[in-house]
């Protein structure tokens, strides 16, 4: 059936008015402001590799930093971050989520203010077969992996959802989004597979006091504390010959939690490219 002048006029309108939408829609969308803005963010793991990426692309959306390593003080300068609203650093080794989450407090009480975005980027990784695991190797996978983003967790969820905002960003590992079997990295995995647990309880809990949480799982990233050797190793593995970059992680990553409201919330997402091996 063909259309009437008359008809096809109104299309041709119809058609630029929607083009004039999207195009204003997309220029809102590049000139809004984060929700990051002037907000207080607590970044552990954040002085190196995806953590540092991470603290990056905060300070770039106007986001405060408190910024945790173990030689915070000695690895970054006020001045690479100057975007950021302010920026505190804490020179921090783990050794248990008690002590940790206590050095933090402390910190935290010099500044004034809680955290409303919480990063943990810190995990430490072990690859060994499960027969040759000890219980040293199991405590202490399990207390750095699980038990720290957990008690971190428990800690600010209150004031979040008393200030009506809270994000928090966990980083699983690599194929850590649902239950498989490992052959090399069983403990590892085991740890970070309960992260999904965790950000989902955090969705389905206080949803309605706008406090989110989401679980990164990022395939091989190229990041400084990878040897030569490791980093081709690694790069063999993937679909591309090549690893992911650090900041390109840390920007997705971001983009699904910077938003009013987080329809992302509870989600474990795969940044991997496709990766199995």
């Amino acid at each position: 059936m063909s259309l009437s002048n008359k008809e096809k006029f109104q299309y041709s309108q119809d058609m630029n008015n929607n083009n004039s939408e999207d195009i204003q829609g997309s220029i809102q969308l590049q000139n809004r402001v984060s929700t990051f803005s002037e907000r207080l963010a607590l970044v552990i793991g954040g002085s190196g590799g995806i953590g540092l990426a991470v603290s990056y692309e905060l300070a770039s959306r106007g986001a405060a930093l408190l910024i945790q390593g173990r030689r915070a003080s000695e690895k970054l300068r006020v001045d690479s971050f100057p975007k950021a609203k302010s920026l505190n650093l804490i020179d921090l080794d783990f050794s248990s989520p008690v002590q940790f989450i206590q050095a933090i407090d402390l910190r935290l009480d010099e500044i004034g203010k809680e955290p409303d975005i919480v990063v943990c980027a810190f995990g430490p990784f072990l690859e060994k077969p499960l027969k040759d695991c000890t219980a040293i190797d199991w405590e202490w996978l399990t207390l750095a992996n699980l038990a720290l983003p957990g008690a971190l967790a428990s800690r600010f969820l209150p004031g979040m959802m008393e200030r009506k905002y809270g994000r928090f960003l966990f980083f699983g590992g690599t194929r850590t989004d649902g239950i498989r079997s490992y052959k090399k990295t069983a403990t590892y995995a085991s740890s970070k597979t309960g992260l999904g647990v965790l950000a989902k309880s955090i969705a389905v809990q206080s949803a309605s006091d706008n406090v989110a949480a989401i679980v990164v799982c990022p395939g091989p990233v190229e990041t400084e504390y990878l040897d030569r050797e490791t980093k081709i190793r690694h790069a063999s593995l993937t679909a591309t010959g090549s690893l992911l970059k650090a900041n390109i992680i840390a920007k997705i990553a971001l983009d699904l939690i910077d938003s009013e409201p987080c329809i992302a919330s509870g989600a474990v997402v795969n940044l991997d490219g496709g990766f199995a091996p």
